[in-house]
């Protein structure tokens, strides 16, 4: 669907991914009113810089000028728009979010969308995320599994459709990083889910992938979310594989 090229597009503008900023600690934050100003600002880079200053504030005002800037023309203003709303989730954000994942060309603004998605915790995010973890690059399907984790706070429903194309990322999916992530994903999503066909099932994916997947990477993560389910079916193939010593 998607070229993986397309995240290398802006690698010489990027200096560092304002998602990988998100939860970093600044001794004098942005002043909102000023930031909120520059958002409207004529000059990209002014844009941009109040785009990523709300990637660390949290200000309701901010969000309607960020869901404006998701289809700027400049991707660096985009991305750091989507970062933005995914620090101020609204739920007046997701459909202008769906619709910019489904036609933007770049790979980074891709994966912020994802990302924000998954931040604002809507039932409307949970088709388009399954879309990515499908069809994107690897890029975003790593963000698009680990967004998929929010379903635990949306619903029964929303947790119940996520399962099945997290068990099969986390089977088929060629990269570990990605796979690694669905492990993850499907162990947060049991700690909520009744004990049922579901449950059992996803259980049985993360036993699967601890026992057989060829990344030990992959192995340990599976076998860490297992451990928080606190499964006692998962605990006792854990602790038989583990006596035995077949994990080498």
């Amino acid at each position: 669907m998607y070229d993986n090229d397309d995240l290398t597009v802006l690698s010489a503008e990027i200096e560092l991914d304002p998602l990988d900023q998100v939860d970093a600690e600044e001794s004098v934050k942005p002043d909102p009113d000023a930031m909120l100003a520059l958002l409207e600002s004529p000059g990209n880079q002014q844009r941009m810089l109040a785009a990523r200053a709300f990637c660390e504030l949290e200000d309701q005002r901010a969000i309607p000028h960020l869901i404006r800037l998701l289809n700027d023309p400049c991707p660096l203003i985009r991305v750091s728009a989507a970062y933005g709303l995914g620090r101020n989730p609204s739920s007046t954000a997701v459909e202008p979010l769906i619709k910019q994942l489904q036609h933007d060309w770049n790979g980074y603004v891709r994966k912020g969308i994802v990302w924000a998605l998954g931040n604002c915790r809507d039932r409307r995010s949970l088709e388009p995320l399954v879309d990515a973890l499908k069809t994107d690059v690897s890029a975003v399907r790593l963000w698009a599994a680990s967004a998929l984790a929010q379903m635990a706070h949306v619903s029964y429903e929303a947790m119940v459709k996520a399962v099945p194309c997290l068990i099969e990322g986390l089977r088929r999916d060629p990269v570990a990083a990605v796979r690694s992530n669905c492990a993850w994903s499907i162990g947060q999503i049991c700690r909520e889910l009744p004990s049922n066909i579901i449950y059992a099932t996803a259980i049985d994916a993360l036993i699967e992938a601890f026992a057989e997947d060829e990344e030990m990477g992959v192995r340990e993560d599976a076998r860490s979310a297992m451990l928080k389910v606190g499964d006692p079916r998962g605990l006792q193939v854990i602790e038989e594989i583990e006596q035995d010593g077949l994990l080498l």
